[in-house]
């Protein structure tokens, strides 16, 4: 599918730039949004030379102000009209308990991860219902379970696949496709960024084996939305995954979750998120 306008959050590394650099070869525009710009214009010189004829925007902004969300709503509402895509990829984590949590950065996750979404999401939809549009939301697997240690982030996606879901439905009849990418673990900088000094998550069994190639999730994802699918899981293992946990019994999940992997080193426990 072509489209006269794509927009990616969370550009600047990991996923986000893994959708530029695969959605390059469908745009003659394309909009990248991130707070680090010394890494979208880097982006942007790579896309501009592989792709002719390509004009990439940058749009430096710290998703969690609502003042610069508010700009950057303003900025793209001026664009061309023409069908649209976006990608919500912009994510927080923050691994540790939540009576230990950084209230600000709880703010910024929520801010991020829930009100980034829906307000791009918002201010987008009348163009696309008038010229045409799609939508992909990157939730994760957490999103089908809770998870102590993790609980705000795990929340926090839950909702953004539920919001996905409803749109899905509200959108289909108008051309419109809505869909909810649920990753378990890649290789990104998310996991350094979410870790507060003092925890760890320990050694889960079968972790590496677990993991999804950033190329994979990718790609499956353009392939899951031109299949007009609402959820995506980009792998059978986590697919598999997603199934046990929706059919498990919530007093079992409990009593599995309370044995998770975790430890608190002495010297760090007094440490809050940063």
């Amino acid at each position: 599918m072509e489209y006269d306008l794509i927009i990616v959050t969370g550009a600047s590394s990991g996923l986000g730039e893994a959708f530029a650099q695969a959605l390059a070869v469908r745009t003659s525009r394309m909009v990248l949004v991130a707070r680090r710009k010394q890494r979208l214009e880097e982006l942007a010189e790579t896309l501009s030379k592989r792709q002719a004829g390509l004009q990439v925007m940058c749009v430096p902004c710290d998703l969690a102000d609502a003042t610069q969300r508010k700009q950057l709503v303003e900025f793209l509402r001026e664009m061309p009209l023409g069908r649209t895509l976006l990608v919500n990829d912009a994510g927080l984590g923050d691994y540790g308990e939540f009576c230990s949590a950084d209230e600000e950065k709880s703010r910024r996750l929520l801010e991020v991860n829930m009100m980034a979404p829906v307000q791009l999401t918002q201010a987008l939809l009348p163009r696309m219902l008038a010229g045409g549009g799609d939508i992909v939301n990157i939730a994760s697997l957490a999103a089908d379970v809770f998870l102590p240690d993790f609980a705000l982030y795990a929340a926090s996606k839950s909702f953004l696949a539920s919001f996905s879901e409803g749109l899905n439905i509200e959108l289909r009849g108008k051309g419109i496709r809505v869909l909810a990418v649920c990753p378990g673990p890649v290789h990104t900088e998310f996991g350094r960024v979410a870790q507060r000094g003092g925890y760890d998550r320990g050694d889960m069994p079968l972790k590496k084996w677990f993991y999804t190639p950033i190329e994979t999730v990718v790609s499956g994802s353009l392939h899951a939305l031109e299949a007009g699918k609402a959820r995506y899981y980009p792998s059978t293992k986590v697919f598999l995954s997603s199934c046990i946990l929706r059919h498990t019994p919530l007093w079992v999940l409990r009593a599995v979750l309370r044995m998770r992997p975790r430890r608190v080193h002495p010297t760090d426990s007094s440490s809050s998120a940063s």
